[in-house]
């Protein structure tokens, strides 16, 4: 099997996603993404090693004071807003045309 190669953005987008909230399943998350749960979760180990968090609670970002957030995190954190946004929106009309189907 041929592995993939994810850019360093990408990794820290899906770990801000996951993080993002404590309901967020690796699963979910992954499938959401394309990647596998495992791929993720290692991803969401190292940053939490990274942190010096012990991993066992899922951590918000906006649980971190703006002064101990970096510049790079909060980038991560817009970015990942934004997809969760675009796929939002792209879903709202999947609905929106589902509905003026079943009306006619």
């Amino acid at each position: 099997m041929v592995m993939k190669v994810y850019s360093p953005e990408f990794k820290a987008d899906a770990v801000a996603l996951y993080l993002s909230d404590p309901s967020h399943t690796f699963e979910g998350i992954g499938k959401d993404l394309g990647i596998s749960r495992e791929t993720l979760r290692n991803w969401v180990r190292a940053e939490w090693a990274r942190r010096g968090e012990s991993g066992t609670t899922s951590t918000n970002t906006k649980d971190i004071p703006v002064s101990e957030a970096t510049q790079e995190e909060l980038e991560a954190e817009i970015a990942a807003l934004r997809a969760e946004l675009k796929t939002v929106r792209k879903e709202n009309q999947k609905l929106a045309t589902e509905r003026d189907i079943l009306r006619k």
